[in-house]
């Protein structure tokens, strides 16, 4: 049998966003799932009257979105300024899609070609923008850059950053991820406490990871659920299969942690079969995906979400990844073919929302590791800092683009040197806005976003940047 040599450089990046191969076991689903856990913590926990379901879907866009490219400045003279420090990379003027943000401040903006249905999104009040948001502890001006206060672990780093969006705690290396956080506040709303809130499409991950709940692994396939390999099928062999490792587990164990074991094992085989059904109970729906991975995904999000009432959850979020990002070189053409699979897939899912009837209760955000320097390498960009989300569902305020679109020219006030810029706006805002609608209470923040203070200060009813209805 040939063996597959892997790169130090592949290896770490599927470290930083996510140890998806591990997602395929039977024990993923269960064991770090860890209902039993749930249950016994749940007395330690806060208990919601919040009965209306409500899920976060976050977008992984992995290896450091071009998101100058994503919203352009498309007015005379901010596009000089704009294809001036891009030179190559720049986007043709004529080809950006315009939008009309309601809160204008006096430039004019558009978006990616192939973001047409984005653009129709957006300017029905269905999806917003947050400008130049990244990954820092505090307010960071260039002088206390320069000084090296206070700076996020491993900066432009792919596998610190990607941690870093998803914990919101740029200092700690070894932080639990802040849907996590939430999910140990948030977990006991749900009747159903075997099947985690928190629901993954690319295995293990650091966002989902708190210290009781963690994600329930998932695939983009059939019913979704993850079993034994072909454990589900009925064909001879597989069915000697299954009924060899059922008389395993059956087996009484007498050494306590193998008997642990079996007993997660068993009732993760439960779990994935009673998942398994009650996505299987919703069939499928009218809205048709494209056979991107990013749109499969989002059908079996969309599938879950329908399956809520049979699963029993009023809380979940779900954690899903389009990869290809990191483009040192080809960006232009990479980034435009990326741009139209996020395109397709973000109208399918808005869609399928409006479908189930659960538009405003549903809200779609991305993240990304970074954005890309604003100057060319020669036919890509390398590693930045600040660069721009979007947020998408019938509860968002949507036509609008929050925080401050930065200047662009050389040399700027934010320019940390060749277009990395300084973030403008916090994670910790841009989470904590969605930490809020989905249930948690102001007191909570602080558990959830420990650097949340430094920033806005949580008040009953408050909106640290007005993107969310709640």
């Amino acid at each position: 049998m040939p063996t597959k040599h892997h790169s130090r450089r592949a290896f770490m990046g599927n470290m930083a966003y996510g140890c998806a191969s591990l997602g395929v076991t039977t024990l993923l689903s269960g064991w770090t799932n860890m209902g039993l856990v749930n249950a016994a913590a749940a007395a330690n926990r806060s208990i919601y009257s919040n009965s209306e379901y409500k899920a976060l879907v976050c977008i992984l866009l992995a290896g450091g979105n071009d998101s100058y490219n994503m919203l352009i400045p498309r007015g005379t003279d901010e596009y000089a300024e704009y294809a001036s420090v891009r030179t190559n990379l720049s986007i043709a003027q004529n080809s950006i899609l315009p939008i009309n943000p309601l809160n204008p401040d006096g430039k004019d903006y558009g978006l990616h070609p192939e973001l047409v249905k984005v653009q129709n999104l957006f300017n029905t009040q269905q999806l917003a923008f947050v400008a130049n948001v990244g990954t820092i502890i505090e307010p960071t001006t260039l002088s206390s850059y320069s000084l090296g206060t206070n700076l996020p672990l491993g900066l432009y780093s792919h596998i610190d950053q990607a941690r870093h969006w998803q914990t919101s705690l740029p200092q700690d290396r070894n932080a639990n991820g802040w849907g996590g956080r939430m999910g140990d506040i948030l977990q006991s709303n749900n009747q159903n406490q075997d099947i985690s809130m928190n629901i993954s499409l690319d295995g293990l991950n650091v966002f989902q990871r708190g210290n009781q709940v963690s994600s329930y692994s998932i695939n983009r396939t059939n019913n979704g659920s993850v079993l034994i390999n072909r454990s589900s099928n009925t064909g001879f062999y597989e069915s000697l299969k299954r009924e060899t490792v059922d008389n395993l587990l059956e087996y009484d164990y007498q050494n306590i942690l193998e008997r642990a074991y079996a007993n997660s094992i068993i009732g993760a085989k439960n779990n994935s079969i009673a998942f398994d059904s009650a996505i299987g109970s919703v069939g499928s729906l009218n809205t048709e995906f494209g056979e991107g991975n990013l749109s499969e995904r989002l059908n079996m999000v969309a599938r879950t979400i329908a399956a809520r009432d049979v699963l029993g959850v009023t809380n979940q979020t779900f954690f899903v990844q389009l990869g290809g990002f990191d483009n040192h070189d080809d960006n232009l053409i990479r980034h435009a073919n990326l741009m139209r699979e996020l395109d397709a897939a973000l109208h399918s899912f808005n869609e399928a929302m409006v479908e189930l009837n659960i538009h405003d209760q549903v809200t779609t955000f991305t993240i990304s590791d970074f954005a890309r320097k604003l100057i060319s390498n020669g036919d890509g960009s390398d590693h930045a800092w600040g660069g721009h989300a979007l947020v998408m569902g019938g509860a968002v305020n949507g036509e609008h683009i929050y925080g401050q679109y930065p200047d662009l020219f050389f040399g700027n006030g934010l320019d940390t040197g060749e277009g990395r810029l300084i973030p403008t706006t916090s994670c910790d805002e841009f989470f904590a806005e969605l930490a809020l609608w989905f249930g948690a209470s102001a007191s909570d923040l602080n558990q959830i976003l420990p650097n949340i203070n430094n920033f806005w200060i949580p008040t009953i009813g408050g909106h640290p940047l007005g993107f969310l209805n709640y």
